[in-house]
């Protein structure tokens, strides 16, 4: 049974309450070695593609705390905030902007933040990139691997646009084009129109993925840093349809002002 509650903001917020059982419960993935008891052998080595590289398909969960707090596993030193961010940044947390928070308005989380929502997201091999699909608020991404450069002039996103290359065994994405309207988690690390996500997802067996994140805004901070998350796959599930607006009833309570 999984909970696809998303907390928002230091207030609280859940978009739904209620325990939602997967579709397909138990139906069992396709291609997942298996121990003699029918179990998921989780610590197998890592599936690869006709290729050779490692193989990333599959349903992943993500590690909840740092959607709380992106840099929960550092010191306030290592997050080099602006001055001007820095005071963002400590009014967000005091919870007096928590309606201000853009996925408490059903808005995108965007990049990296998406990373770490509370509900799995699947990735799908195509020849020319990866597509991501996330649970959380039914949204989607590509991920172009076909050696295209990137967009001198974006239209701004949430998402932004990623390219990605293999350097070993790691996928290396780099994403730009982000509207600098996103909170990189919910106690309200900011982001400017700067920013550049770079994230390195590596299959370390069959049931665990690390990410590590670099998060270089200069607009917002004074230089780079870094954050390593753990991904875990989710088997014998599927993704669930995730309609944030049809049950989001917190935000009137919520303080601060409304998002414009």
């Amino acid at each position: 049974m999984r909970m696809i509650a998303f907390v928002a903001a230091l207030a609280g917020v859940l978009m739904t309450g209620a325990p939602v059982t997967a579709q397909w419960l138990n139906y069992p993935t396709a291609g997942i070695p298996r121990l003699a008891d029918g179990k998921p052998n989780l610590t197998a080595p890592a599936p690869r593609t006709a290729d050779g590289k490692p193989d990333l398909y599959g349903i992943w969960e993500p590690t909840p705390k740092y959607l709380r707090n992106i840099a929960s596993d550092l010191k306030p030193e290592d997050v080099p905030l602006q001055p001007w961010a820095d005071a963002v940044y400590k009014e967000r947390l005091t919870g007096a902007r928590a309606r201000e928070e853009p996925d408490a308005n059903c808005l995108p989380q965007g990049v990296p933040k998406i990373d770490a929502a509370p509900a799995p997201y699947k990735f799908i091999n195509t020849p020319t990139g990866i597509a991501v699909l996330y649970e959380a608020f039914t949204q989607w991404r590509q991920i172009f691997t076909d050696g295209r450069p990137p967009l001198r002039d974006p239209n701004p996103t949430w998402f932004g646009y990623s390219i990605g290359r293999w350097e070993g065994d790691t996928l290396v994405v780099d994403t730009t084009g982000f509207n600098g309207k996103g909170w990189l988690d919910q106690v309200g690390h900011p982001t400017t129109d700067a920013l550049h996500v770079t994230e390195r997802f590596r299959r370390l067996n069959v049931g665990e993925m690390e990410l590590r994140i670099t998060i270089d805004d200069p607009k917002a901070y004074t230089k780079p840093w870094d954050v390593t998350e753990k991904l875990l796959l989710l088997v014998d599930s599927e993704l669930i349809e995730f309609v944030c607006h049809e049950n989001n009833r917190d935000l009137e309570h919520l303080p601060g002002q409304p998002l414009r």
